[in-house]
């Protein structure tokens, strides 16, 4: 059993009045950031006098009250104690090991206390955030593959915040091209929401990790998770939606890194698709830069490629290459719409079996598409 911190050190004690500060009713990041700098410590804060407490907080009774009586310091230990024992590390915004992006112009209202477990690390050179809707189509999963395979090898973290949808796809497909990815939660360590990713979680924190504000024992309340985007969104260099309907939670993430000064990117989709509807409205409202293919990324941010043998884009546009009516339209539909069955194609395409099954065998032949078990195709 690992031994509680020892409060007297100077550093444990200023950690503890930290976060202690954030528990008191009434300061949110921005009011302690601000009290930060005005006194050395969060210590000296709680050593003002009733007179001096009244000068910075006016008529905030229970913030006075709250101060006064020293009622979060012992949250705040047990909390410190907790972090000990379950090899949490505690961040304070200005140690060497907070990420530094959130402490960029523009980025006052984020956290000064970060709770974080795993290997990653958090100021990596390369950080991008892959966010998107709870409900992602097989397209969405198909462009989140295409898109984070063509990372591998270029020193990128993918932080996203593992909710359903794209989240999930987002930090597996890192996983499995070998890259580290962190997940943001909304909620304390002691947790994992949704529980199925349970497992995914746990192999992030061989190959990345997880990070909150939020201490553990904290409820599952919806109004923390859009409080958790403004990290994630401040975290990176820029922000990709793959997906997104016309009030997506997405948006929100990328409205943030816009007013972060961030670069936002976002996947077009198919007229009328309901989850491509936020995407487009970015696109075409000069919101964010239109993303067609890995490259996309790497010249909107003005990044080298690191991998010496040129990778295969996402081919989102239709090969030139491609002349056959029935084949292109069996592309378009793979594209827009991901892996289906054959009579899902033949319904899509409006042609016969017949022409369908000769096309999908045409294209099979020439490696652009693949049978899988049930009859299902999807593009290579």
């Amino acid at each position: 059993m690992a031994l509680p911190y020892d409060f007297k050190t100077k550093a444990m004690r200023d950690l503890s009045y930290e976060i202690a500060l954030m528990l008191v009713p009434g300061i949110g990041c921005r009011s302690a950031r601000i009290l930060l700098d005005l006194y050395p410590t969060a210590e000296d804060v709680y050593k003002l006098s009733d007179s001096e407490l009244k000068q910075v907080f006016g008529d905030h009774r229970t913030v006075i009250e709250t101060i006064r009586d020293k009622s979060t310091l012992a949250r705040a230990e047990e909390e410190l104690n907790y972090a000990e024992k379950h090899h949490i590390k505690v961040l304070h915004f200005k140690d060497d090991d907070y990420p530094k992006r959130l402490n960029r112009a523009g980025c006052e209202d984020c956290p000064i206390i970060l709770y974080t477990m795993g290997t990653a690390n958090l100021n990596a050179s390369r950080v991008v955030a892959v966010v998107g809707t709870r409900r992602a189509t097989s397209y969405g999963h198909e462009v989140t593959h295409r898109l984070i395979s063509k990372f591998k090898g270029e020193g990128i973290l993918v932080v996203s915040g593992l909710a359903y949808g794209i989240d999930t796809a987002a930090h597996s497909e890192s996983l499995a091209a070998g890259l580290d990815t962190v997940g943001v939660l909304g909620h304390g360590l002691d947790r994992i929401y949704p529980s199925q990713n349970r497992n995914l979680a746990k192999q992030m924190l061989e190959r990345g990790g997880l990070v909150t504000e939020y201490m553990h024992g904290t409820a599952i309340n919806p109004s923390y998770f859009p409080a958790r985007n403004r990290i994630i969104a401040a975290m990176a260099d820029a922000t990709v939606v793959v997906e997104a309907s016309e009030r997506g939670g997405a948006l929100i993430t990328a409205n943030m890194a816009m007013g972060y000064h961030r670069d936002v990117l976002a996947v077009p989709g198919p007229w009328g698709a309901t989850y491509s509807v936020g995407c487009n409205n970015l696109i075409a409202g000069n919101k964010a830069a239109l993303l067609r293919k890995a490259d996309d990324l790497f010249d909107t941010l003005g990044w080298e490629r690191l991998t010496t043998t040129e990778a295969k884009q996402m081919e989102l546009p239709m090969p030139d290459d491609i002349k056959n009516p029935v084949e292109r339209a069996i592309v378009e539909i793979l594209q827009a719409e991901g892996p289906l069955e054959t009579d899902q194609i033949v319904a899509k395409t409006r042609r016969t079996l017949p022409e369908v099954a000769s096309a999908l065998l045409s294209l099979e032949l020439a490696d652009r598409c693949k049978c899988l078990p049930g009859k299902i195709y999807k593009l290579i």
